[in-house]
Protein backbone atom coordinates (compact mmCIF):
# COMPACT_ATOMS: atom_id res chain seq x y z
CA UNK A 1 0.00 0.00 0.00
CA UNK A 2 1.62 3.32 -0.88
CA UNK A 3 0.29 7.06 -0.19
CA UNK A 4 2.75 9.12 -2.34
CA UNK A 5 2.45 9.68 -6.29
CA UNK A 6 5.12 12.98 -6.11
CA UNK A 7 7.97 11.11 -4.99
CA UNK A 8 10.15 8.55 -6.06
CA UNK A 9 8.79 5.04 -4.32
CA UNK A 10 13.07 3.74 -4.21
CA UNK A 11 13.67 6.76 -1.95
CA UNK A 12 11.86 4.68 1.30
CA UNK A 13 12.44 1.42 2.20
CA UNK A 14 9.45 -1.12 2.37
CA UNK A 15 10.14 -1.92 6.00
CA UNK A 16 12.18 -0.78 8.97
CA UNK A 17 15.59 -2.07 9.21
CA UNK A 18 17.66 -2.41 11.75
CA UNK A 19 21.02 -2.11 10.96
CA UNK A 20 21.98 1.71 9.44
CA UNK A 21 21.70 1.93 5.71
CA UNK A 22 22.70 5.23 4.79
CA UNK A 23 19.06 6.54 3.81
CA UNK A 24 18.09 10.13 4.93
CA UNK A 25 15.16 12.48 4.46
CA UNK A 26 15.87 16.37 5.48
CA UNK A 27 12.70 18.46 6.75
CA UNK A 28 13.46 21.98 5.97
CA UNK A 29 11.33 23.48 8.52
CA UNK A 30 11.04 27.44 9.51
CA UNK A 31 10.40 27.72 12.97
CA UNK A 32 8.38 31.27 13.13
CA UNK A 33 7.13 32.59 17.10
CA UNK A 34 3.38 33.77 16.96
CA UNK A 35 3.20 34.87 20.51
CA UNK A 36 5.74 34.86 23.49
CA UNK A 37 7.46 31.48 23.83
CA UNK A 38 10.23 30.76 25.78
CA UNK A 39 13.59 28.04 25.41
CA UNK A 40 15.29 28.35 28.51
CA UNK A 41 17.60 26.62 30.45
CA UNK A 42 17.93 27.90 34.56
CA UNK A 43 15.62 30.84 34.26
CA UNK A 44 17.45 32.75 31.38
CA UNK A 45 16.69 31.87 27.65
CA UNK A 46 19.16 30.49 25.80
CA UNK A 47 21.69 32.16 23.57
CA UNK A 48 25.01 31.52 21.24
CA UNK A 49 27.81 33.96 20.36
CA UNK A 50 28.42 33.06 16.38
CA UNK A 51 29.25 34.77 13.04
CA UNK A 52 26.70 36.41 11.65
CA UNK A 53 26.89 34.91 8.25
CA UNK A 54 29.27 33.03 7.15
CA UNK A 55 30.21 35.99 4.54
CA UNK A 56 29.56 38.29 7.47
CA UNK A 57 32.24 38.44 9.97
CA UNK A 58 30.84 40.32 12.43
CA UNK A 59 29.77 38.09 15.82
CA UNK A 60 26.80 38.34 17.74
CA UNK A 61 24.41 36.63 20.01
CA UNK A 62 21.73 34.66 18.69
CA UNK A 63 19.02 32.70 20.52
CA UNK A 64 19.02 28.89 20.35
CA UNK A 65 16.23 26.41 20.11
CA UNK A 66 17.96 23.18 21.67
CA UNK A 67 16.70 20.06 20.45
CA UNK A 68 14.92 18.22 23.27
CA UNK A 69 12.70 21.78 22.69
CA UNK A 70 11.84 20.72 19.26
CA UNK A 71 12.32 16.71 19.14
CA UNK A 72 9.32 16.68 22.24
CA UNK A 73 6.38 18.68 21.51
CA UNK A 74 6.51 16.89 17.99
CA UNK A 75 6.49 13.68 19.39
CA UNK A 76 4.26 14.27 21.97
CA UNK A 77 1.23 15.30 19.39
CA UNK A 78 2.30 11.97 17.09
CA UNK A 79 1.11 10.44 20.95
CA UNK A 80 -1.48 12.77 21.20
CA UNK A 81 -3.22 11.21 17.76
CA UNK A 82 -1.97 7.98 18.31
CA UNK A 83 -3.79 7.99 21.16
CA UNK A 84 -6.73 9.70 19.93
CA UNK A 85 -7.20 6.20 17.26
CA UNK A 86 -6.68 3.98 20.05
CA UNK A 87 -3.29 2.40 18.82
CA UNK A 88 -1.78 3.73 22.32
CA UNK A 89 -3.17 3.00 25.73
CA UNK A 90 -1.94 4.78 28.63
CA UNK A 91 -1.94 1.48 30.62
CA UNK A 92 0.53 -0.09 27.76
CA UNK A 93 2.76 3.15 26.92
CA UNK A 94 3.42 6.30 29.14
CA UNK A 95 5.96 9.07 27.99
CA UNK A 96 8.89 8.77 30.57
CA UNK A 97 7.22 6.31 32.43
CA UNK A 98 6.18 3.66 30.49
CA UNK A 99 7.50 2.58 27.03
CA UNK A 100 5.23 -0.33 25.35
CA UNK A 101 8.63 -0.61 22.76
CA UNK A 102 6.49 -1.16 19.83
CA UNK A 103 4.43 1.49 18.28
CA UNK A 104 5.79 4.06 15.94
CA UNK A 105 7.05 6.85 18.73
CA UNK A 106 9.17 3.80 20.11
CA UNK A 107 10.38 2.93 17.41
CA UNK A 108 11.00 6.17 15.42
CA UNK A 109 11.50 8.34 18.00
CA UNK A 110 13.72 6.04 20.03
CA UNK A 111 13.36 5.16 24.09
CA UNK A 112 15.70 3.73 26.95
CA UNK A 113 14.56 1.84 29.99
CA UNK A 114 17.04 0.87 31.84
CA UNK A 115 17.84 -2.59 31.31
CA UNK A 116 14.56 -3.15 30.04
CA UNK A 117 15.26 -2.03 26.65
CA UNK A 118 16.30 0.50 24.40
CA UNK A 119 15.98 1.97 21.04
CA UNK A 120 18.13 4.52 19.17
CA UNK A 121 16.13 7.54 17.81
CA UNK A 122 15.42 7.61 13.84
CA UNK A 123 15.16 11.10 14.25
CA UNK A 124 18.15 13.79 14.31
CA UNK A 125 17.28 17.34 15.64
CA UNK A 126 20.28 20.08 16.39
CA UNK A 127 19.90 23.31 18.02
CA UNK A 128 17.96 25.90 15.97
CA UNK A 129 19.54 29.70 15.90
CA UNK A 130 17.14 32.48 14.92
CA UNK A 131 18.22 34.40 12.23
CA UNK A 132 18.41 38.06 14.06
CA UNK A 133 20.45 38.92 17.12
CA UNK A 134 19.10 38.19 20.50
CA UNK A 135 18.74 41.87 21.11
CA UNK A 136 16.66 42.31 18.26
CA UNK A 137 14.48 39.07 19.39
CA UNK A 138 13.32 39.60 22.90
CA UNK A 139 12.27 41.80 25.38
CA UNK A 140 11.37 41.60 28.99
CA UNK A 141 8.34 41.49 30.86
CA UNK A 142 6.84 42.42 34.28
CA UNK A 143 4.91 39.27 36.00
CA UNK A 144 2.13 39.75 38.88
CA UNK A 145 0.03 38.11 40.59
CA UNK A 146 -3.02 39.79 41.40
CA UNK A 147 -5.79 39.07 44.22
CA UNK A 148 -9.38 37.83 43.31
CA UNK A 149 -10.54 41.04 43.33
CA UNK A 150 -8.17 42.10 40.33
CA UNK A 151 -5.69 44.26 41.63
CA UNK A 152 -2.24 43.72 43.52
CA UNK A 153 -4.00 45.65 46.87
CA UNK A 154 -4.32 43.16 49.76
CA UNK A 155 -7.43 42.72 51.57
CA UNK A 156 -6.11 41.90 54.80
CA UNK A 157 -6.44 37.73 54.26
CA UNK A 158 -3.79 35.46 54.86
CA UNK A 159 -1.99 37.18 57.56
CA UNK A 160 -1.79 40.37 54.88
CA UNK A 161 -2.27 44.05 55.95
CA UNK A 162 -5.35 45.69 54.50
CA UNK A 163 -4.45 47.62 51.16
CA UNK A 164 -1.08 45.98 51.13
CA UNK A 165 1.01 46.16 47.79
CA UNK A 166 1.84 42.45 46.98
CA UNK A 167 5.49 41.86 46.01
CA UNK A 168 4.25 39.06 44.36
CA UNK A 169 5.84 40.24 40.59
CA UNK A 170 8.66 39.00 38.64
CA UNK A 171 10.64 39.59 35.45
CA UNK A 172 10.73 37.10 32.64
CA UNK A 173 12.60 37.41 29.22
CA UNK A 174 10.31 36.37 26.51
CA UNK A 175 11.29 35.53 22.84
CA UNK A 176 8.93 37.78 20.39
CA UNK A 177 6.32 37.29 17.94
CA UNK A 178 8.29 36.46 13.99
CA UNK A 179 11.69 35.34 15.21
CA UNK A 180 12.44 32.68 12.49
CA UNK A 181 14.44 29.89 13.54
CA UNK A 182 15.05 27.74 10.58
CA UNK A 183 15.58 24.18 11.47
CA UNK A 184 16.67 20.82 9.39
CA UNK A 185 14.93 17.58 11.07
CA UNK A 186 16.66 14.50 9.76
CA UNK A 187 15.16 11.15 9.73
CA UNK A 188 17.10 8.30 9.09
CA UNK A 189 16.17 5.21 6.72
CA UNK A 190 12.22 6.49 6.25
CA UNK A 191 9.82 3.75 5.34
CA UNK A 192 6.82 5.85 3.30
CA UNK A 193 4.67 6.00 6.24
CA UNK A 194 7.22 6.82 8.92
CA UNK A 195 8.14 9.64 6.61
CA UNK A 196 4.32 10.89 6.92
CA UNK A 197 3.91 10.31 10.46
CA UNK A 198 6.98 12.26 11.20
CA UNK A 199 5.79 15.13 8.81
CA UNK A 200 2.82 14.99 9.89
CA UNK A 201 3.83 15.67 13.59
CA UNK A 202 6.21 18.72 12.45
CA UNK A 203 2.90 19.99 10.76
CA UNK A 204 0.46 19.71 13.51
CA UNK A 205 2.62 20.39 16.27
CA UNK A 206 1.83 24.52 17.63
CA UNK A 207 3.58 24.70 20.88
CA UNK A 208 6.82 24.71 22.20
CA UNK A 209 9.31 25.57 24.90
CA UNK A 210 7.92 26.42 28.70
CA UNK A 211 4.17 27.28 29.89
CA UNK A 212 3.50 25.73 26.41
CA UNK A 213 -0.72 26.05 27.92
CA UNK A 214 -0.60 29.73 28.08
CA UNK A 215 2.16 30.98 25.45
CA UNK A 216 4.55 29.36 23.09
CA UNK A 217 2.83 29.46 20.10
CA UNK A 218 5.15 28.85 16.49
CA UNK A 219 4.32 27.33 13.15
CA UNK A 220 6.24 25.37 11.34
CA UNK A 221 6.31 26.35 7.48
CA UNK A 222 8.50 23.53 5.43
CA UNK A 223 10.05 24.86 2.41
CA UNK A 224 11.24 21.20 1.06
CA UNK A 225 12.49 18.09 1.79
CA UNK A 226 16.05 16.47 0.40
CA UNK A 227 16.62 12.53 0.40
CA UNK A 228 20.51 12.19 0.65
CA UNK A 229 23.06 9.24 1.06
CA UNK A 230 23.96 11.32 4.49
CA UNK A 231 24.16 14.36 6.30
CA UNK A 232 23.87 17.47 4.72
CA UNK A 233 24.35 21.17 6.44
CA UNK A 234 24.20 22.20 9.80
CA UNK A 235 21.18 24.48 11.14
CA UNK A 236 23.89 27.31 11.96
CA UNK A 237 25.74 27.30 8.62
CA UNK A 238 21.79 27.48 7.02
CA UNK A 239 21.16 30.11 9.18
CA UNK A 240 23.94 32.50 8.41
CA UNK A 241 24.05 31.84 5.08
CA UNK A 242 20.06 33.23 4.96
CA UNK A 243 21.46 35.92 6.99
CA UNK A 244 23.86 36.45 4.17
CA UNK A 245 21.43 36.42 1.25
CA UNK A 246 18.87 38.81 3.56
CA UNK A 247 21.74 41.27 4.38
CA UNK A 248 22.51 41.11 0.75
CA UNK A 249 18.89 42.37 -0.75
CA UNK A 250 18.68 44.85 1.76
CA UNK A 251 15.78 42.60 3.76
CA UNK A 252 16.74 43.27 7.61
CA UNK A 253 16.19 46.17 9.07
CA UNK A 254 15.93 46.16 12.30
CA UNK A 255 14.53 46.97 14.63
CA UNK A 256 11.59 46.00 12.02
CA UNK A 257 10.72 42.16 12.49
CA UNK A 258 11.86 40.57 9.23
CA UNK A 259 9.16 39.57 6.27
CA UNK A 260 8.27 35.93 6.14
CA UNK A 261 8.16 35.99 2.53
CA UNK A 262 11.52 37.44 2.50
CA UNK A 263 13.00 35.05 4.94
CA UNK A 264 11.25 32.07 3.25
CA UNK A 265 12.92 32.83 -0.34
CA UNK A 266 15.96 33.58 1.13
CA UNK A 267 15.98 30.25 2.81
CA UNK A 268 15.13 28.59 -0.02
CA UNK A 269 18.04 30.20 -2.34
CA UNK A 270 20.54 29.56 0.62
CA UNK A 271 19.52 25.73 1.05
CA UNK A 272 20.15 25.85 -3.19
CA UNK A 273 23.54 27.48 -2.54
CA UNK A 274 24.43 24.95 0.52
CA UNK A 275 23.40 21.44 -1.26
CA UNK A 276 25.60 22.74 -4.86
CA UNK A 277 28.35 22.59 -2.55
CA UNK A 278 27.73 19.17 -0.88
CA UNK A 279 29.56 15.84 -1.95
CA UNK A 280 26.69 13.60 -1.31
CA UNK A 281 23.95 11.69 -3.70
CA UNK A 282 20.54 13.69 -2.86
CA UNK A 283 17.34 14.15 -4.58
CA UNK A 284 15.84 17.75 -4.13
CA UNK A 285 12.26 18.58 -3.41
CA UNK A 286 12.17 22.50 -3.77
CA UNK A 287 9.78 25.04 -5.22
CA UNK A 288 7.16 23.30 -7.18
CA UNK A 289 8.16 19.65 -6.55
CA UNK A 290 7.03 20.73 -2.82
CA UNK A 291 4.58 22.37 -3.54
CA UNK A 292 3.22 18.74 -5.16
CA UNK A 293 4.49 16.69 -2.25
CA UNK A 294 3.22 19.02 0.31
CA UNK A 295 -0.71 19.32 -1.55
CA UNK A 296 -0.66 15.53 -1.40
CA UNK A 297 0.44 15.08 2.13
CA UNK A 298 -2.15 17.70 3.53
CA UNK A 299 -4.86 15.87 1.72
CA UNK A 300 -3.73 12.55 3.38
CA UNK A 301 -3.68 14.34 7.20
CA UNK A 302 -6.52 16.20 6.38
CA UNK A 303 -8.80 12.96 5.79
CA UNK A 304 -9.75 11.13 8.83
CA UNK A 305 -10.05 7.80 6.48
CA UNK A 306 -6.69 8.19 4.96
CA UNK A 307 -4.83 9.18 8.24
CA UNK A 308 -6.07 6.31 10.03
CA UNK A 309 -5.01 3.73 7.47
CA UNK A 310 -1.07 5.92 7.74
CA UNK A 311 -1.39 5.19 10.97
CA UNK A 312 -2.28 2.09 11.12
CA UNK A 313 0.34 1.43 8.74
CA UNK A 314 3.33 2.88 10.31
CA UNK A 315 1.81 1.11 13.74
CA UNK A 316 2.43 -2.65 12.22
CA UNK A 317 5.58 -1.76 10.96
CA UNK A 318 6.85 -0.38 14.31
CA UNK A 319 4.88 -4.05 15.82
CA UNK A 320 6.88 -5.89 13.15
CA UNK A 321 10.19 -4.46 13.69
CA UNK A 322 9.52 -4.71 17.90
CA UNK A 323 8.63 -8.51 17.40
CA UNK A 324 11.57 -9.25 15.42
CA UNK A 325 15.01 -7.03 16.35
CA UNK A 326 13.41 -5.96 20.18
CA UNK A 327 13.45 -8.71 23.01
CA UNK A 328 11.05 -7.15 25.80
CA UNK A 329 12.34 -8.45 29.70
CA UNK A 330 9.57 -11.08 30.44
CA UNK A 331 9.42 -9.26 34.24
CA UNK A 332 7.37 -13.03 35.45
CA UNK A 333 10.37 -15.06 34.76
CA UNK A 334 12.31 -12.56 36.65
CA UNK A 335 9.58 -13.19 39.79
CA UNK A 336 10.28 -16.89 39.29
CA UNK A 337 13.97 -16.21 39.82
CA UNK A 338 13.86 -14.75 42.91
CA UNK A 339 11.46 -16.85 44.25
CA UNK A 340 13.49 -19.81 43.73
CA UNK A 341 16.22 -18.47 45.57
Amino acid sequence: MTFLKSIDSKLFHTEIPYKPMGKYVHFLTIRVTESYPLFQTDGELNKSRVRAGKKDKNTISRLSMFKRKQSTPERLVGRELMRNYGLVKDEECEYNVKFAMDNPDCIIYGFAIGDSGSEKSKVVVDTAFSITAFDESHETFTLNAPFENGTMTSKGENGSKPGEVTSRINQQDHIRPQVFFPSIVTLKDPTEASFLYVFNNILRTRHYGAQTTRTGRVRNELIGVIFADGEITSNLRWTQAIYDEMKANNTINSPEPLDEDDVIAAARTAIESQMADEFIVHQDYLNEQFAAVLQEVKAITANEDELKKLLKKADDEAKEYAKVHIKIKDKSKDKDKAATK
